[in-house]
């Protein structure tokens, strides 16, 4: 004769406290996504992960202006006339963003906010003066002084 060493309401018990055990465990190996940034042109959207992320801390600097340069930049095409809208998570906007055609920062002050639209035509040409057909521009999250994150596009003329 068998004894049940556990009642029929244990069991359930039991079952579901492993299953909820190992729901957390399989959630626990996730990483969490790093942010974004997306650049739209009329109908069609790009997404950049970071280059160079270290989790939402500092990068070393002597790996940023490696990370301006290496891997391959996401692209886009459009026209002069088109209007070129930039959008970051909310993350990156709380840290502070700033525009970089190569590896010159085009403004002074980190943006705070999560879009902004310019003009096609301020990215077609060099700093002679000279018509370009495509600009590497980097994105680069910062918190004050410290880099935390560079996002790499490659903007082409239609």
């Amino acid at each position: 004769m068998t004894v049940a060493f556990f009642s029929g309401k244990r069991r359930r018990a039991a079952a579901a406290l492993g299953a909820v055990s190992a729901g957390l465990l399989v959630l626990s190996a996730c990483d969490k996504p790093t942010p974004l940034v997306t650049v739209t042109v009329g109908t069609e959207s790009v997404h950049a992960e970071a280059t160079c992320y270290n989790d939402g801390k500092a990068i070393k600097e002597s790996e940023v202006q490696k990370c301006l340069t290496e891997g391959t930049p996401t692209k886009i095409s459009f026209g002069l006339d088109d209007k070129v809208r930039i959008g970051v998570d909310p993350e990156i906007a709380d840290n502070g963003w700033t525009l970089l055609f190569g590896a010159q920062p085009v403004e002074q002050e980190p943006y705070k906010k999560t879009y902004r639209t310019i003009p096609g035509n301020a990215f077609f040409s060099s700093a002679t003066g000279e018509p370009t057909s495509s600009v590497d521009v980097n994105v680069m999250e910062t918190e004050g002084s410290k880099v935390i994150g560079i996002y790499r596009f490659q903007f082409e003329k239609d």
